[in-house]
């Protein structure tokens, strides 16, 4: 089921599911929300689709006919700023971890709640619109953030970051040589309501400064 019409003011959401009922649900959420919905049930038609529809943002479950939606996501991560927000039965917290290693903005385990889904949903829009502009670049000490390009190097040497990990850095590198808290992190990088990632930060953060300091111990 997609709801296309000819307004380019018009959002659209891509959804990929496989389960035809969840579909059904997610596009009529959506749909109440004036977001125009483009479906996949396969990670194929999902590569496809994200490509030619530029959805703003993805709803991705896991498990696909074809195979799994984590090798989706990292692909989608090697070109795209879209934010992909995992649907997903799996709710063991290694699961979660790996989503969000991978590049998802955030991780519901099913069932969920339209009005929760909604408000994951705008704070992940609300990141991606606030993303810097073409061509900014910070510098910290020895280290440069490309933000357009999404990338970050040390003395010169590139460092790959998962998403996550480059929006936490960006964070404390527009913050530099002050003190910034959980929870100032948690909001900036999750949303207002996010006191309970504390274990989703603690994880991020030691995974960063495994990458970037000498020591990290």
């Amino acid at each position: 089921m997609e709801a296309f019409d000819t307004n380019p003011a018009i959002e659209t959401v891509l959804v990929v599911e496989d389960e035809r009922r969840m579909r059904h649900f997610l596009w009529e959420a959506l749909n109440e929300q004036g977001f125009r919905v483009a479906e996949a049930v396969t990670l194929a038609q999902a590569e496809r689709m994200a490509a030619e529809k530029r959805p703003v943002a993805i709803l991705l479950d896991l498990m696909l006919p074809d195979g799994d939606g984590i090798d989706l996501l990292r692909r989608l991560r090697e070109r795209s700023r879209t934010p992909v927000i995992v649907l997903s039965g799996r709710d063991q917290e290694q699961d979660k971890v790996t989503a969000l290693d991978a590049g998802a903005v955030d991780y519901l385990t099913k069932p969920f709640g339209v009005n929760e889904l909604m408000a994951r949903l705008r704070v992940a829009l609300r990141h991606a619109r606030e993303l810097p502009p073409e061509g900014a670049i910070l510098r910290v000490g020895p280290m440069m953030i490309d933000l357009d390009r999404r990338e970050v190097t040390v003395d010169g040497v590139q460092v790959h970051l998962t998403p996550i990990e480059l929006e936490l850095l960006t964070v404390l590198a527009r913050q530099a040589g002050r003190v910034v808290t959980h929870d100032q992190l948690l909001a900036e990088i999750w949303g207002a309501d996010a006191a309970a990632k504390t274990h989703y930060l603690r994880v991020h953060m030691m995974a960063l400064r495994r990458k970037l300091e000498a020591q990290p111990a």
